[in-house]
């Protein structure tokens, strides 16, 4: 079953893989409608975070905002070697 992490929580996705890249199309394409009402620009990357399951390139994208994301935090932890920061 696919799963994506997001916040320490895991969320569990469709089984078929048309469905989920179905559904990280649309999320995407109503996000970029996000100015209307009940639509918003959140659904961008909720939909390449489930798009990401299946998209190797989009895994990729992912992966690099991740270790970006490690890194401005200043977390002990190297994301990319797992390795600890030698003071």
């Amino acid at each position: 079953m696919a799963k994506v992490k997001l916040f320490d929580r895991h969320w569990h996705l469709p089984k078929s893989k048309p469905i989920r890249i179905g559904l990280g199309i649309i999320l995407v394409a109503l996000g970029l409608l996000g100015f209307l009402p009940v639509l918003g620009f959140w659904m961008i990357p909720l939909g390449l975070l489930v798009l990401s399951v299946d998209l190797p390139i989009v895994r990729r994208w992912r992966r690099q905002v991740t270790v970006w994301w490690h890194k401005k935090r200043g977390d002990a932890e190297d994301v990319s070697a797992g390795k600890q920061k030698v003071d």
